[in-house]
């Protein structure tokens, strides 16, 4: 009431849901802020080891409901709101889903802080405050539309402004020689143009409220915000260009790049950041320490993909440039201190930038990296001499396409561990992108399998599993996701599977509702929900789900005596801007999506939706509710997947291929519980390399041959029978991705899905035996084995 009085100046009569959650908000805040005070007290002049972790997404969700929980408020919070009239659940539905993040990548970031604060490992997360983040995605005849997110149009009443902390960054201008007095010359960067970042502190709160940690944001400012001397003459417009120039970096997420300003706004964005970061730490570790040569035994700064690997090269100019440590002991220290994950083997995401660009917006940077390339083929050329090959595959500057730098290569040269983020991901890596720099270093890249947050994708996302777990196993399975492997026994209970199923069901019928008041399609609880949510990519290959969509679709009218598995296919997930391809697979899926449901033929055996505006908050219900998980990648594509785990942790039955994290999925599941198909990572290659051609598999598969037939010839689009022909036409002609491949793989593993669901026990037997395997999968288990292996650091059970 305070809050909602003093600080939102309402009376109770007036206030909406929104100001019943930042009121509600606040007050969660102040207990967080409380224990995290007293935390830096106790803990002031022995901080320890400190981590920071860098990314450029950070896909936190809603905080409302995990603060609460994490600090065991629950029923407190229940109890005073209903004491005001209001439910937990108004409050949680008006905070906006934070739009920090687009997928996997991000919400493994906002997994990691929350156990590295679970664990007590002191931390800093680092990334961008994005005034709008990803876009806000509205499907208009089927097509994806972008439009801004405003999810801070109303504030953050979870961070802090921090206006007192602010570092200064540079672009641009020129790198001069000064004479020392030693007759050596030292080197200076005297930028063009200045941006501040300006720090905004969320509290990161672990389980049971023992430790917080910080998510500290930079949002970019001009330095000058307004040109008064132009504003006088009446250049009202032009006055604040340079304010307008420097705000753009924190502006959105993945702005495109497939222009020269697009580009150059993607790396402003990721060295405004990295530099940010570091400032920051070095200045702590200044304070605490008093110099920076301690800084490596000091600090461990993970690079969370190649987005901010320009760190190393920003750092040595720190520690050369700012603090005159000598360039042998600079490298030591930064090679030391920072360490890099990789998280795709696609070489469009590892990251490469055009020299001129370089040159123009960080000419030091690109000196730096010149100096460190030099050093590192020199060691190579002493081991290996006469091997022109292998010095143009390990070089950080690329020659292929015009001179590039690669942000990859420099990573890894300039980090003590580079780790994967699966088993199968790290075999490739050494086997495929950093194949010549593993051989010359092959101790440098280790595995970290990922993990999810439990706390939040079980017990958050799903009370009535929670409550079913506890009841079984105790409540100390909340404290230890590993203790889920007890659950095993109760597979063989009936009476359990029937609890089981109970709470499956409930978590159905919430998210049919939800369907219903997104896209008014009516949906069956009881049909098998076979569910789709990911980024849209032609690797993960949507488009094979929907071709087998339509093969079902088409066989059902065909033979309507058959005795059907009701089913419904749950789509979901954003694409990039500029990926045409992908636009066009929305709408593939749209267009079947509106042709299926409308067919009375069908009798509702198969429905089709498309969730618009894929986030965190739309997760936590399907996920829940999910039968069949969706993991279809083409193998060798799929680094990890965590969307994955968070399904099977909720009893969904996996679909997919060997890839990923899904390997290791079922060496502990069992693969006699999952529905696994297709080509292997190395079967793909293989096949690539003998330039196969999708035109054998639709030869040698009527069915496929119809489906295709069905989609160029125009039956879902005919208002343009030739929207789809370039989609049929790559299927017939390389089927890079295998979609034509692995068919009729998929079309038996589907098959084996809607039988086995016609046996209920049998399917709740499979269900539970995989939310008993998933402990492993935990993100602690993760940070845990990151602590000891990578950063050095203790945690605590």
């Amino acid at each position: 009431m305070r809050k909602l009085t003093y600080t939102l100046g309402k009376l109770p009569s007036e206030a909406r849901d929104r100001d019943w959650f930042v009121a509600t908000a606040l007050a969660v805040r102040d207990h967080i802020t409380e224990r995290f005070l007293a935390q830096m007290q106790a803990t002031r002049g022995n901080e320890g080891k400190h981590v920071y972790y860098l990314s450029l997404e950070f896909l936190i969700g809603r905080l409302l409901r995990e603060n609460v929980h994490n600090l065991g408020m629950a029923e407190d919070l229940r109890a005073a709101l209903a004491d005001l009239g209001v439910t937990p659940d108004q409050a949680r539905l008006a905070e906006p889903d934070a739009a920090l993040g687009n997928g996997g990548l991000g919400r493994l970031a906002a997994c990691f802080l929350e156990s590295m604060s679970s664990l007590s490992i002191p931390a800093f997360g680092y990334g961008i405050r994005y005034d709008h983040g990803l876009f806000r995605q509205i499907l208009r005849d089927g097509w994806q539309q972008e439009f801004p997110e405003d999810w801070l149009s109303f504030g953050n009443p979870w961070e802090f402004a921090r206006p007192e902390i602010r570092h200064r960054i540079g672009f641009g201008g020129e790198v001069v020689a000064e004479a020392q007095p030693d007759g050596t010359e030292k080197l200076t960067w005297q930028p063009g143009e200045w941006v501040d970042a300006v720090a905004y502190d969320t509290p990161v709160v672990g389980w049971r409220g023992k430790h917080v940690n910080l998510l500290r944001l930079w949002r970019a400012r001009a330095p000058d915000p307004l040109r008064l001397d132009a504003f006088n003459r009446g250049d009202h417009v032009g006055a604040l260009e340079e304010q307008v120039r420097a705000e753009a970096i924190s502006k959105v997420l993945y702005p495109a790049d497939d222009s020269p300003a697009g580009q150059e706004l993607r790396l402003r964005q990721e060295y405004f950041f990295t530099s940010a970061a570091l400032q920051d730490l070095v200045r702590r570790q200044l304070r605490q320490a008093g110099r920076v040569n301690t800084l490596a035994e000091r600090v461990s700064i993970q690079l969370n993909d190649t987005h901010p690997a320009i760190a190393i090269a920003e750092l040595m100019r720190i520690l050369v440039d700012e603090h005159d440590v000598p360039w042998a002991e600079a490298w030591r220290i930064t090679r030391g201190a920072i360490s890099y994950t990789n998280h795709t083997l696609l070489p469009e995401a590892l990251e490469s930038w055009p020299v001129p660009l370089m040159e123009r917006l960080l000419p030091r940077h690109m000196q730096i990296i010149y100096a460190i390339n030099a050093e590192h083929l020199d060691a190579v050329r002493a081991t290996h001499p006469g091997d022109d090959a292998l010095l143009a595959s390990v070089s950080l500057i690329g020659e292929d396409h015009g001179r590039r730098v690669r942000m990859g290569q420099l990573a890894f040269v300039g980090s003590h561990r580079v780790n994967g983020v699966s088993a199968l991901h790290t075999g490739l890596m050494r086997e495929t992108v950093f194949r010549d720099l593993h051989r010359l270093h092959p101790d440098r890249i280790v595995n970290r399998t990922n993990g999810i947050s439990f706390r939040r994708w079980l017990m958050q996302c799903n009370p009535g599993l929670t409550t079913l777990l506890t009841d079984a196993l105790g409540p100390a399975v909340l404290d230890d996701a590993m203790r889920l492997e007890a659950l095993r026994p109760c597979a063989d209970d009936a009476a359990f599977r029937g609890r089981y199923a109970a709470a499956k069901r409930a978590n159905k019928e919430a998210l049919a509702v939800l369907v219903q008041e997104q896209t008014g399609v009516r949906i069956d609880p009881a049909a098998l929900f076979d569910v789709q949510i990911k980024r849209i990519h032609e690797y993960k290959r949507q488009l094979l789900n929907v071709l087998q969509t339509v093969a079902l679709y088409e066989a059902i009218r065909a033979q309507p005596m058959r005795d059907w598995t009701p089913v419904v296919k749950i789509f979901s997930g954003k694409a990039a801007p500029g990926y045409h391809r992908a636009k066009l697979i929305i709408k593939l899926a749209s267009d079947v999506a509106r042709t299926v449901n409308r067919d009375p033929a069908v009798r509702g055996l198969l429905k089709v939706v498309f969730l618009p505006n894929y986030n965190v908050t739309a997760a936590e219900m399907m996920v829940p509710a999910a039968d069949l998980s969706e993991q279809i990648s083409t193998a060798g594509m799929e680094a990890s997947g965590t969307g994955n785990m968070k399904l099977a942790l909720n009893g969904a039955l996996t679909i997919g291929t060997l890839d990923g994290a899904t390997v290791e999925m079922a060496d502990r599941i069992g693969a006699e519980h999952m529905f696994l198909f297709g080509l292997s990572a190395a079967e793909v290659e293989e096949r690539r390399a003998a330039g196969w051609s999708g035109a054998q598999a639709v030869a040698a598969s009527d069915t496929l041959a119809e489906v295709l037939d069905a989609v160029g010839g125009g039956v879902f689009s005919p208002d343009d029978h030739g929207r789809y022909r370039e989609l049929v036409d790559s299927l017939r002609g390389n089927d890079w991705f295998m979609v034509a491949a692995d068919f009729d793989a998929y079309l038996a593993a589907q098959q084996r899905a809607a039988a086995l669901y016609r046996e209920p026990e049998a399917w709740r037997r499979a269900a539970v035996l995989n939310t008993a395997a998933m402990g492993w999968f935990s993100a602690d288990r993760a940070i845990a084995e990151y602590a000891a292996g990578i950063w050095g650091v203790p945690t605590s059970s």
